[in-house]
């Protein structure tokens, strides 16, 4: 009987084979394929940081220094690494009108400025300028009212997701926007729908898909289900999608929205100034589990505002350090003669 010439196939089957027989029979003479792939994962990942990311991060922990000349310093900037200095704003508690609007980009999808003090005017230029937007977090922002809210529907024709609420005042901004989401009649003249034209008919947050509301009261879900169908309310991601849809990363719950943006800049860079990540306590997140005590929930908002003030509280301890200084100099008469001196000179100058 003639025998066969093994095939490629073949030598590579038996060799694959004897690898894996060996390391079974010997764990210790070489590592199993899946030990390969995990120590290959662990070095992709612990890949070194890129020098426009190094960048970014020493900006971002001198932010407060260059605040003032933020617009001039950032002229040729791209748009996400401007998008990526507002979102380290945001989690050093700097985040304000003046920042935003001197980093601004009419290519920004996302807008992040969750827990910040930016207000409704800031929030309705933002968005007359990038009207691409798609997604936005406006939770537990104190000074954006419902008019704040108009604005940003109105401008952002491409809305997909909205997050919310978080606090009792955004939760009362939340339910008095209510109105801005849902479709409404502008004239209400004809006897029957059918009579009505197209134009007649105010279609509110049309392309808004995707409503992230913390703590939502019972009511507002009841209206938003009746009023609003089209729109999902906090809704829960899982491997075979969601109403037979898969639900966009930017309407996840527990990812800030702005973590792709600074996903390459190192942590420590917002922990400057004494801020730390905090974890959302699931009483807040709507998860069902322990609910804290309220002695545990003033012990918390104790420390989110001295967090939250933490900066503000350098920035005065520095103005009063340079005050002093300037006192102690003028107290002096041979000082203060050498300084009038001065300003006589360079009026005499000019």
């Amino acid at each position: 009987m003639e025998k066969r010439k093994p095939t490629e196939e073949t030598v590579s089957a038996s060799l694959k084979k004897l690898d894996l027989s060996s390391t079974a029979s010997n764990p210790n003479s070489s590592r199993s394929i899946s030990t390969l792939q995990s120590s290959r994962f662990r070095r992709e990942k612990g890949r070194p940081p890129s020098l426009v990311s190094l960048c970014v991060g020493v900006l971002g922990r001198h932010l407060e220094d260059v605040i003032g000349e933020l617009r001039e310093i950032s002229v040729g900037f791209p748009a996400h690494i401007k998008l990526a200095i507002v979102a380290i704003a945001r989690r050093r508690k700097l985040l304000n009108d003046d920042l935003i609007l001197s980093l601004v980009d009419s290519s920004w999808e996302i807008l992040d400025i969750s827990g910040s003090d930016v207000t409704d005017t800031c929030l309705a230029e933002v968005s007359k300028i990038c009207s691409r937007i798609r997604a936005v977090d406006i939770s537990r922002c104190f000074q954006i009212t419902p008019a704040g809210v108009s604005e940003l529907v109105q401008h952002c024709k491409l809305l997909n997701t909205l997050r919310w609420g978080g606090c009792p005042r955004s939760n009362y901004t939340a339910r008095r926007s209510l109105g801005t989401l849902k479709p409404e009649l502008i004239d209400l003249e004809g006897d029957s729908w059918e009579e009505l034209d197209a134009a007649e008919i105010a279609h509110g947050a049309e392309s808004l898909r995707w409503l992230l509301w913390p703590m939502i009261d019972k009511d507002s879900q009841e209206t938003l289900a009746t009023e609003c169908p089209r729109i999902i309310v906090n809704p829960k991601p899982s491997p075979l999608g969601f109403r037979g849809l898969d639900v966009p990363i930017e309407a996840h719950a527990d990812t800030a929205l702005d973590d792709s943006v600074v996903k390459d800049i190192s942590p420590t860079t917002w922990a400057v100034g004494g801020f730390a990540p905090r974890s959302i306590s699931p009483c807040i997140s709507g998860t069902p589990g322990i609910e804290l005590s309220m002695a545990e929930r003033f012990r918390l908002a104790f420390l989110d505002r001295d967090t939250r003030l933490a900066p503000k509280r350098a920035k005065n301890a520095r103005q009063r350090q340079r005050r002093a200084e300037r006192e102690m100099l003028m107290s002096s008469t041979n000082a203060k003669a050498i300084a009038l001196a001065s300003k006589a000179t360079k009026s005499f100058h000019g």
